[in-house]
């Protein structure tokens, strides 16, 4: 499962359970894509409860829509991970540090708050 919600002007929150198939992450990244349309400097807050490796379905499916992806990034200033496992939270912030623009920390499911002051400051 992965949800899309507009929070405000310039926020998205997505929210990642279980497997992605590639009918999942099609739906998933029109809706990001849809979401994001109008944000500009904006911030992500991403939930990931429990996460299982994407098929290799969802990942060419995710792979085919690298160009509106690498624009959509462009569109955010900052983003906030909230993970439980530490190898997610890890991968998020090497992701981070390899887009230009985009400044990306990891924190503990717990810590929502922590995170969405970080966003905003």
């Amino acid at each position: 499962m992965f949800k899309v919600l507009k929070n405000g002007a310039n926020r998205i929150d997505i929210e990642i359970n279980g497997k992605l198939n590639s009918s999942d992450m099609k739906v998933a990244i029109e809706d990001l894509l849809r979401s994001s349309k109008d944000i500009e400097h904006g911030q992500m807050l991403y939930r990931i409860n429990e996460f299982d490796v994407p098929t290799f379905g969802a990942m060419a499916m995710e792979f085919s829509y690298l160009p509106q992806l690498f624009k959509l990034v462009r569109r955010f200033d900052r983003a906030a991970v909230l993970a439980d496992k530490s190898w997610v939270k890890k991968v998020s912030e090497i992701e981070g540090a390899l887009i230009p623009g985009l400044e990306m920390k990891a924190f503990n499911l717990d810590e929502k708050a922590k995170a969405e002051n970080w966003l905003t400051s």
